[in-house]
C-alpha cells in the first residue's frame, strides 16, 4: 500500500507518519475508545480552551490562532449539544475526533493545538474533570437523600418500633432514630467522595506524554483556568495514576452500599410479615400474573445496581495493578467503570429519595411488633441492678431464666404473674414488671445517641442545621 494510500491517510492523520499500513478492521475497532469518550467530549473542549490560550499567552502560538482554534471549539460544543456532530471510529478517542472537525472548521491552525501536549495528559485531564463534577453531583445527591430521610422523620420521632440485632427483636427504637443512623452512614458516604474530590484536584496538563515539554508552558494557567488547586508535581504521576478514578469508585461503592442496606429493609419490611410500610405506587411495580402484587421494585433495583457499582472498582484496581510507568493503553478501559459508577449511584440516591419522601408507614404495626419477643428484658436486668443492687451478670441470668417461664407460659415478661416471678428471684417487684413498656424503654435512653424523642428532635435540629434547612 503506498504512503500516500487516502484511507491509511484517513485512519491515521493525527499519528500515521511512522506507518506505512493502516490498521486492520479489527484492530480499528478495538483500539477505539469514541463511545465512552463521548462522554468526556466537554471536559475535553474545556482542556483545550484553556492550553490554547495558554500557548497564546506564552507566545507559542499567535494571537490569531488562538482565536481561531477558540471560535471553532465553540462551534464543535455547539454540535456536539445539538446531536449534530460527526462521531467517527477511524480518529478512535475524543480527542482526535475534536481535532479533526477543529481542521475541517479553521485548517492548519488545528493542528498548532496540540503543541506542548499529549493524549496522554488529555485523557488524565479530561478523567479527572469528569470524574470532579461527578463526586461534586454525588455529593450533592446524598445530601437530597438525608433531607427526605429528615422530612421522613419528622412524622415519627414518636412512633415505636422494634430494633433488631441479627434481624431478631432486640430492645425498642423509633423510627425516626431509625431513620437518622442513614443519615449518619450517607454523611460519611458524602465525606469519602468529597475527600476523593480533594485529592483529584490536581491538573495533569504540561506532563505530555510522560516528561513535559521543552516548550516554555505555564502550568499554574491551564491548571487554575480548569478549576484545579494545583498542577500535578510529577509528570510520570500525572499521566500514568488512575488513583483518583479508583477512590471515586471506591467512595461511590460506600455510598452504594448503604442505599444497598436501606432498600433491604424496605423490601423486608413491606412484607405482609412484617407490615411496617409501603412503597407508594410511584416506585412500586405490578406483576404480569398476579393482580394483587405490588412489588418494591425501587428499592430491588437499588439493591440489585449495588453489584455492578462493586464491580467498577474491582474492575479499575485489576487494570491498574500490574501497570508499569508511565501510560499504558491498558487504561483506556477505565474510564467507563469509573464514570459508570458514579453516575449509577447519583441516579440510585434520586431514586431513593423520591422513595424515601413518599414512604407509607405504618406506626400501629410497628408498635405492635415493638414489644414483641421480650424486647425490654434489658430493661428488667438494669432496673434489678438500679434498685435491688445485683450484679449486672446475675441480674442478666435471672432475666434469661424469667425470659424462659413467660416463653413457656406463651406470655410477655410484663404479664407474668408476680408470684411465679418472684420465684425466680424474689428481688423483681410488681413496679418493676409494669415499667416493662416498649414507649417507657425507649423515653429512657435519653443520652447522646441515644432513641429518646427529645434527642432525636435535637438531633433532627441540628442536622436540619447542617443541611441548610430540611
Amino acid at each position: 500500500m503506498s504512503d500516500h494510500d487516502p484511507k491509511n491517510e484517513a485512519a491515521n492523520a493525527m499519528w500515521g507518519g511512522r506507518f506505512s499500513a493502516a490498521p486492520a478492521e479489527a484492530m480499528r475497532r478495538f483500539n477505539a475508545s469514541i463511545e465512552t469518550d463521548k462522554r468526556l467530549a466537554e471536559e475535553d473542549i474545556d482542556g483545550s480552551r484553556a492550553h490554547a490560550r495558554m500557548l497564546a499567552a506564552q507566545g507559542i502560538i499567535s494571537a490569531e490562532d488562538e482565536g481561531a482554534i477558540l471560535a471553532g471549539l465553540e462551534q464543535i460544543s455547539r454540535e456536539i449539544a445539538d446531536g449534530a456532530f460527526q462521531w467517527s471510529e477511524a480518529f478512535e478517542d475524543v480527542h482526535m475526533n475534536v481535532e479533526h472537525r477543529l481542521s475541517e472548521l479553521i485548517g492548519p491552525a488545528a493542528g498548532r493545538l496540540h503543541t506542548a501536549r499529549s493524549r496522554n495528559d488529555q485523557v488524565a485531564t479530561d478523567l479527572r474533570l469528569a470524574v470532579r463534577t461527578r463526586l461534586d453531583r454525588l455529593a450533592a445527591a446524598i445530601s437530597d437523600w438525608q433531607r427526605a430521610l429528615l422530612g421522613l422523620a419528622a412524622d415519627h420521632v414518636e412512633t415505636v418500633m422494634p430494633g433488631f440485632t441479627h434481624l431478631q427483636p432486640a430492645t425498642p427504637v423509633t423510627f425516626a432514630h431509625h431513620l437518622l443512623a442513614y443519615v449518619e452512614m450517607a454523611e460519611r458516604d458524602k465525606g469519602r467522595a468529597l475527600d476523593a474530590r480533594r485529592r483529584l484536584n490536581e491538573c495533569p496538563l504540561g506532563a505530555a506524554a510522560l516528561a513535559g515539554t521543552s516548550h516554555p508552558i505555564d502550568r499554574e494557567a491551564t491548571a487554575a483556568a480548569l478549576g484545579f488547586e494545583r498542577p500535578c508535581r510529577n509528570s510520570l504521576d500525572a499521566v500514568s495514576s488512575r488513583d483518583f478514578a479508583m477512590e471515586a469508585a471506591s467512595a461511590a461503592s460506600f455510598a452504594a452500599i448503604t442505599l444497598s442496606r436501606f432498600a433491604e429493609e424496605i423490601v423486608v419490611f413491606s412484607t405482609p410479615q412484617f407490615g411496617f410500610m409501603q412503597c407508594s405506587e410511584r416506585y412500586a411495580t405490578g406483576s404480569s400474573i398476579m393482580p394483587q402484587k405490588r412489588n418494591p421494585d425501587a428499592a430491588e433495583l437499588i439493591r440489585g445496581k449495588t453489584g455492578g457499582v462493586l464491580a467498577a472498582f474491582q474492575s479499575l484496581a485489576v487494570t491498574m495493578k500490574g501497570l508499569p510507568l508511565a501510560y499504558s493503553k491498558d487504561m483506556q478501559e477505565g474510564k467507563a467503570p469509573a464514570l459508570d459508577a458514579l453516575e449509577t449511584v447519583e441516579d440510585c440516591l434520586a431514586i431513593a429519595a423520591g422513595m424515601t419522601a413518599e414512604l407509607m408507614v405504618f406506626p400501629e404495626r410497628m408498635a405492635a411488633a415493638a414489644g414483641v419477643g421480650h424486647t425490654t428484658a434489658v430493661d428488667l436486668a438494669d432496673l434489678l441492678v438500679r434498685r435491688a443492687g445485683l450484679p449486672f451478670r446475675e441480674a442478666h441470668h435471672v432475666v434469661g431464666r424469667l425470659v424462659a417461664l413467660a416463653d413457656a407460659r406463651g406470655t410477655s415478661l410484663s404479664d407474668l404473674p408476680l408470684a411465679e416471678a418472684q420465684g425466680v428471684s424474689a428481688s423483681v417487684d410488681a413496679e418493676m414488671l409494669a415499667a416493662l413498656d416498649p414507649a417507657a424503654s425507649v423515653r429512657s435512653r435519653a443520652h447522646v445517641g441515644g432513641p429518646a424523642p427529645e434527642v432525636v428532635r435535637a438531633e433532627m435540629d441540628r442536622w436540619r442545621t447542617a443541611l441548610g434547612g430540611a
